[in-house]
């Protein structure tokens, strides 16, 4: 896989024999690269907008009771709340490649910001559960399309950098998404106020995000027309004279890739979902059980920068996966065989196995040279990937009703980990969706 940077200097060098001459314009429709401030600001846009693509729904879930009880919602809706968020991810994230294509993918990741914070505004002043249902998914759509478009975003701005810059908005995602869970109640109580005081200061967020996106699509929309056209090409991946991008759909790549992403959103979603259940049925304290779950998503945060940046160096990212994978395998197994004695270790090795998703987005970033196959296979991957995940926790709490306890679904849990990392192997094998299509 080549990390080279797509622009590249045009003139050849002179030979020694001949004249020195004046430097030459640029060629028309070649983009210079961006100043030293705008990729500066980009970098900070990248990992603003990353905090953001996870606190509307963590800080649900810490207030779901609450917000049942206020809006007179029944238990079928507030199930479905839980549902919405891999439905819209799926469902939205398909139009990314269309929009980035006519707009440019940084327009789109600033109305993707925007969403999300009127979504999150207007959400805790909703009178029914219909208001809310339609500000969750105006929120949850501008975290679809920004989801998509963060590996094209570091692709087309930091093509040698792919790694690192994965790495870093993947370690402020594990950031926002452990804040949320874990200070949401408390920041609610601290300023006197109830569930809608603790959802909707996360709106504050979301509108410091706009601000560094603002700046970006207004400097690329201040550049004369006809770099502004051919930028208009670059931003969705596809230069002058290349060949047409390629179809996901016959790629194996693409497929391996996208059964990997579902299956770690699945068994994500399941920890989110119902880890401490599991603690709290063994007889672990209610308030226990909630530290645990904290510690797993707090693991992301410094393995969701170093596993990018490992994964970037290697050839084949397979090893990885089997590690992560394993990882989880030996969680599960101890949940099944003593949850309570070995609780803090069991959630540390979740924890670990739970960074296969800072993985997935590294390799969408690596298995495709142009940033056109890049917003494709993304938005394929994410799209088919979060709709796999959807029954995943529905079957779960099917299967803990039914049996009465938690060995039948911990045997799924460790079975679906078996697929995954074979989806894995295959997904970090060292080709790119061109040699495929």
């Amino acid at each position: 896989m080549s990390d080279e940077p797509q622009t590249r200097t045009l003139t050849p060098p002179a030979s020694p024999s001949a004249p020195r001459r004046a430097a030459q314009p640029p060629l028309a429709g070649v983009p210079a690269p961006a100043p030293r401030w705008l990729t500066r600001v980009l970098v900070v846009g990248l990992v603003l907008a990353a905090l953001n693509l996870r606190p509307a729904i963590t800080s649900l879930g810490a207030l779901l009771e609450e917000v049942r009880t206020g809006l007179h919602m029944s238990g079928s809706a507030a199930g479905l709340l839980t549902a919405v968020p891999p439905l819209c991810f799926a469902l939205f994230g398909i139009a990314a490649p269309r929009l980035a294509r006519r707009h440019g993918p940084t327009a789109v990741v600033w109305a993707g910001m925007a969403a999300i914070a009127a979504g999150l505004l207007v959400r805790p002043f909703a009178g029914g559960t219909a208001g809310f249902l339609a500000a969750s998914a105006l929120a949850l759509m501008g975290i679809a399309l920004s989801n998509v478009l963060m590996p094209v975003i570091v692709k087309r701005y930091f093509p040698d950098r792919v790694g690192t810059m994965t790495g870093l908005y993947s370690m402020a995602l594990a950031l926002g998404t452990s804040l949320a869970a874990a200070a949401t109640v408390p920041l609610a109580t601290a300023l006197g106020g109830g569930w809608r005081t603790g959802l909707g200061l996360w709106a504050v967020l979301a509108v410091l995000a706009v601000l560094p996106w603002t700046v970006v699509v207004r400097a690329r929309g201040g550049r004369s027309t006809a770099r502004g056209a051919h930028d208009s090409r670059r931003a969705a991946g596809a230069a002058p004279g290349t060949a047409a991008a390629p179809r996901m759909a016959r790629s194996r790549t693409a497929w391996a890739l996208a059964l990997f992403f579902g299956l770690q959103a699945t068994g994500a979603y399941i920890t989110m979902g119902w880890l401490p259940q599991i603690f709290r049925d063994a007889g672990v304290p209610a308030g226990t059980a909630g530290l645990l779950l904290a510690v797993t998503m707090v693991m992301g945060v410094p393995l969701a920068f170093v596993i990018p940046r490992v994964a970037g160096r290697m050839r084949q990212q397979g090893p990885l996966v089997v590690l992560l994978g394993l990882s989880g395998l030996a969680g599960y197994t101890g949940l099944y065989a003593a949850p309570a004695a070995g609780a803090w270790l069991w959630v540390l090795l979740l924890g670990v196995s739970n960074c296969a998703f800072p993985l997935a987005l590294t390799m969408i970033g690596m298995r495709s040279r142009s940033g056109a196959g890049v917003v494709r296979l993304s938005a394929f991957a994410q799209s088919v990937g979060y709709l796999v995940s959807v029954p995943g926790p529905l079957l779960v709490g099917a299967l803990y009703q039914h049996s009465g306890g938690w060995d039948v679904p911990l045997l799924l849990m460790m079975g679906l980990l078996l697929p995954q990392m074979a989806a894995g192997v295959v997904a970090g094998r060292d080709r790119t969706v061109e040699d495929e299509s």
